[in-house]
């Protein structure tokens, strides 16, 4: 075997020993995210089933005015709990939708409506409303409540926390960036173990049995994915905690942050304030054709916001601020106007949550069942490989550990630098791996007994 040869085993040893590493990390973690996925893509039919009687409504001639509705939905609330936004009706059979939540909760972007003043304006919530929020449905022609539903309990935003937290709180976020951290490992040395040499076509070849078979297949398919893979770790890994906020410090760097919003816009009180109806028109008028979330001011100098409620079309992605008399526009950002990574992230996210409809839920319904047969071939080749009385671990040829290219080195700097979980819990490996290499024969003899 020649220099060049022997260079090539001791990589593809090393590889092979990160690759299963990465496997066995990333597994369990792996599975639970992958069924759960499965479950939310399905959530516009499962929605559709639960909440026809809160979401549609049979149109019944002319709609009353949007107030109508804001003030019966405020009738039906909570004493003391107030408005966060409403979504008003974008067909003819779509119900009216008000957010509410206790007053100080959350920062109130609204007054109740027509320029009334919130009754306290604390921080802003980090994401989307308040846990403690409900939404209240309210028929626009007869302004008659259809029903009341919290928001957590909506079935897409309880499948939304189960996928990402198991429905635990923020502290929990770190198993599933953990398990996307080694999921992008394991794809990387995967596709490195499977590219072709020589005459290979990296094709599973007809009639493989056994632990080839196997292995043909959990390469082939965790390799023609490799795409929708990147897609849905890096979009997942944007909501992470760590290596979501590496993420957007480098967008912020590299000039990537979505357009600012000027500080400082306030209205000019000039005339009656406009109520909810007043504001909807303002917003049709400016806004792309697609359905609108409204926010009220929280003051008297504050300004109406305007943006998408439906993220399934994220070339009419919009933000509105206008006037809260005179409805002038004093603020307008469109599709036009988000910044390279903005654009990427406004397709990726939707693509992920499967919102672009039956191709998109089809495509990652393949991708889920994919993942599972490279979860469970894994540990069939690993089984079936793993000698008895050995802990099965993939052999290292010497040197393997210097063997990497400088290119190699500075791909693995680069995912240690984004992911910090990474950095964390591959130093604990590298720990691992000294006392391996100490006491591996003990070990086995133990393991023996």
């Amino acid at each position: 075997m020649d220099d060049f040869t022997f260079l090539i085993a001791r990589r593809k040893s090393l590889y092979w020993r990160i690759h299963f590493w990465a496997a066995l990390i990333a597994s369990p973690f792996a599975l639970v995210a992958t069924l759960t996925g499965i479950l939310y893509v399905f959530t516009p039919q499962i929605e559709a089933r639960l909440y026809q009687h809160l979401d549609h409504v049979a149109p019944q001639g002319s709609m009353l005015p949007l107030d109508a509705a804001v003030a019966g939905a405020e009738r039906a609330a909570p004493r003391g709990w107030a408005v966060q936004h409403v979504v008003p009706p974008f067909q003819q059979d779509d119900a009216v939708q008000v957010a509410f939540a206790p007053s100080g909760s959350a920062q109130d972007e609204h007054a109740g409506h027509g320029g009334h003043v919130a009754p306290a304006t604390p921080a802003r919530p980090k994401f989307g409303l308040p846990a403690q929020a409900i939404i209240v449905y309210v028929n626009p022609y007869d302004a008659r409540v259809l029903g009341t539903l919290a928001s957590g309990e909506r079935f897409g935003n309880w499948a939304k926390k189960l996928h990402s937290r198991l429905l635990q709180n923020d502290g929990w976020r770190w198993m599933i960036e953990l398990a996307a951290s080694w999921l992008m490992v394991m794809l990387v040395t995967g596709v490195v173990l499977w590219w072709p040499r020589g005459a290979q076509s990296g094709l599973p070849k007809r009639g493989a049995r056994g632990r080839n078979g196997w292995r043909q297949w959990h390469a082939f398919l965790g390799v023609a994915l490799g795409v929708v893979s990147v897609v849905i770790l890096t979009t997942g890994l944007t909501w992470s905690q760590q290596a979501g906020g590496r993420i957007r410090a480098l967008r912020d760097v590299s000039g990537q942050a979505p357009p600012p919003v000027p500080r400082g816009l306030h209205s000019r009180e000039e005339g009656a304030p406009l109520d909810w109806q007043g504001a909807w028109q303002v917003a049709r008028s400016h806004a792309p054709a697609i359905a609108v979330q409204l926010t009220a001011p929280a003051g008297q100098d504050d300004v109406w916001r305007a943006t998408m409620a439906d993220r399934s079309q994220p070339t009419l992605r919009f933000d509105l601020q206008f006037d809260a008399y005179s409805g002038k526009p004093l603020y307008y950002a469109g599709w036009e106007a988000q910044t390279a990574f903005g654009k990427a992230t406004a397709i990726g996210i939707p693509f992920h949550r499967g919102e672009f409809g039956w191709w998109n839920q089809a495509l990652l319904l393949l991708f889920g069942a994919s993942v599972l047969f490279s979860l469970v071939s894994g540990w069939v080749m690993f089984f079936k490989r793993r000698l008895p009385g050995s802990l099965g671990l993939p052999k290292l040829l010497p040197g393997a550990w210097t063997s990497p290219s400088a290119l190699a080195w500075l791909v693995a700097a680069a995912m240690c630098a984004l992911m910090p979980l990474l950095l964390i819990s591959a130093c604990m490996l590298m720990l691992l791996e000294l006392g391996l290499a100490k006491c591996g024969p003990r070990i086995g003899r133990m393991w023996l007994r």
